[in-house]
């Protein structure tokens, strides 16, 4: 589930990004201070977007930014960002971005039922207008459990 990789320590609400890249290094910082990710891993997000455009840009306003375990996972975590102003990442479809999710898996099946959960949160309805209404990253774990039900 969501909430197995996702720790309080992990959630920002209202961050000011200038940019793309400035949402991605804000967004990722918590995993790094955390001992879940390398500097290294934030950059090879930042290099995958610049080479491969904004793949990770999931729906309207979502991006899941992650890179591949070996680019410096040291953790399986997943984090949440909400940027108080949304940023353009140049994708057409989903533009702006305002929640980033940014994603470390260690292995290639550590964080798939985290993405399963995390694709049923998306694809409800309330979930994004309560994430808006959330005033501390206890308020998001407390949204995040309710959701998962447990």
């Amino acid at each position: 589930m969501l909430s197995d990789l996702l720790d309080p320590s992990l959630v920002q609400l209202n961050v000011d990004a200038a940019d793309w890249k400035d949402a991605i290094y804000k967004a990722t910082q918590p995993m790094v201070d955390g001992g879940k990710v390398t500097e290294g891993y934030v950059a090879d997000i930042i290099k995958g977007k610049e080479e491969l455009g904004p793949y990770f840009v999931l729906t309207e306003h979502v991006a899941l930014p992650h890179a591949r375990p070996e680019c410096g996972a040291l953790e399986s975590a997943i984090g949440i960002a909400t940027l108080k102003t949304p940023v353009e990442f140049g994708s057409e479809a989903n533009d702006p971005v305002k929640y980033l999710f940014p994603l470390a898996a260690k292995d290639s099946d550590a964080h798939l039922s985290a993405l399963q959960s995390l694709v049923e949160l998306l694809a409800d309805p309330d979930f994004f207008d309560q994430l808006d209404s959330a005033n501390t990253p206890q308020d998001v774990m407390d949204l995040v459990h309710a959701k998962e039900g447990k």
